[in-house]
């Protein structure tokens, strides 16, 4: 590959550099502040640079957000510590999704096959009840579907079916979810 001749493309990041900016500086620092426990202040800042967050939302210290504009939240979600939703193209989180600490959601790779690398993106949607455990990866495009679980540390590179558990890198089903 000839990182030389990398150039983004056609590839926007949604906002103005004052925004941009704003949100590195400002937002962003809020967000992920170790000192400010309160989900709501956190919460408002994300509202405040685009995102759309519903009702009863949990965020913990440490969480990163690359870019605000491209996040929708739903109903009663927690986010955990250190979870880092890097979503340079649209991450959907639906009602009462649980992310883990240290989970991370990447909607953005480089095309491996061409010589300059070019970036790729794609969504990420995580459907109601779904359970991202801890340290657990998932890759741009993969849609999880009601009540998956994707366990800790797993790597789901492809989209999860509902109501079944995953484990392993890459995640493989290990057996249906049954909830009492």
């Amino acid at each position: 590959m000839r990182l030389d001749r990398y150039t983004t493309g056609t590839y926007s990041t949604g906002a103005s550099i004052v925004k941009q900016l704003l949100w590195y500086f400002v937002g962003s620092p809020i967000v992920k502040s170790y000192l400010i426990p309160f989900s709501g202040l956190k919460v408002n800042v994300l509202r405040w640079f685009g995102a759309k967050i519903g009702q009863g939302v949990r965020i913990k210290t440490g969480v990163r957000v690359k870019f605000p504009w491209r996040l929708v939240i739903h109903d009663f979600v927690w986010i955990g510590e250190d979870a880092w939703l890097d979503n340079l193209d649209l991450i959907t989180i639906e009602s009462h999704c649980c992310i883990s600490q240290g989970v991370y959601l990447c909607t953005g790779n480089h095309d491996w096959s061409d010589r300059d690398f070019a970036l790729q993106t794609a969504p990420i949607y995580l459907e109601t009840g779904s359970w991202i455990a801890a340290r657990a990866t998932i890759a741009a495009g993969v849609r999880v579907g009601q009540g998956a679980v994707l366990g800790l540390g797993s790597v789901a590179t492809r989209s999860l079916e509902p109501m079944t558990i995953y484990s392993g890198n890459p995640a493989i089903a290990i057996k249906s979810r049954k909830i009492r």
